[in-house]
């Protein structure tokens, strides 16, 4: 597998996405995660704490994981897309800690990460060979042109 960052915002790969999947909702398996993750708080200057602030305090972020691939897996690609929200040092509520990695919608996870502009996002690409990175090329033209369905000629695998 040859993994490379895509140049399409994330942003625009899930509005043409959202409305793809109501004109053909066959098309494209996704599915989307959302994790709270907490790290140990860095040592800075700047925090000035004593060791006890410091062991009940955590960097808290949350991650969204959205991942696209066709429904033909010989197709052979996988589009992921992932947005950390970095709540910075703060003391962590139980029912946050229990969450752990979540089963969220397409439209829970526009709702949470995308709409909201917050946090980094970024698209990363997965192709198995020159077929595969052909047809996944294909699609990113056709989301940053907005072509949906029929007018897009139809599935990735057919060639223009």
């Amino acid at each position: 597998m040859q993994t490379y960052p895509i140049e399409v915002e994330p942003e625009q790969i899930i509005d043409w996405l959202m409305v793809e999947r109501q004109v053909a909702p066959s098309e494209f398996r996704v599915s989307a995660r959302r994790a709270i993750e907490t790290r140990e708080l860095p040592t800075r200057k700047e925090f000035r704490l004593g060791e006890e602030e410091r062991d009940d305090l955590s960097e808290i972020s949350t991650v969204g994981t959205l991942q696209i691939a066709p429904a033909h897996a010989a197709e052979g690609w996988l589009v992921t897309i992932v947005v950390e929200d970095e709540f910075g040092p703060r003391i962590l509520d139980e029912s946050e800690a229990s969450e752990g990695e979540q089963e969220i919608g397409v439209a829970a996870f526009y709702d949470l990460f995308i709409r909201p502009r917050r946090g980094n996002a970024s698209a990363v690409a997965e192709v198995e060979g020159p077929e595969s990175a052909e047809r996944l090329t294909r699609l990113l033209e056709d989301i940053e042109l907005n072509r949906h369905g029929s007018s897009r000629g139809g599935s990735t695998r057919q060639t223009r």
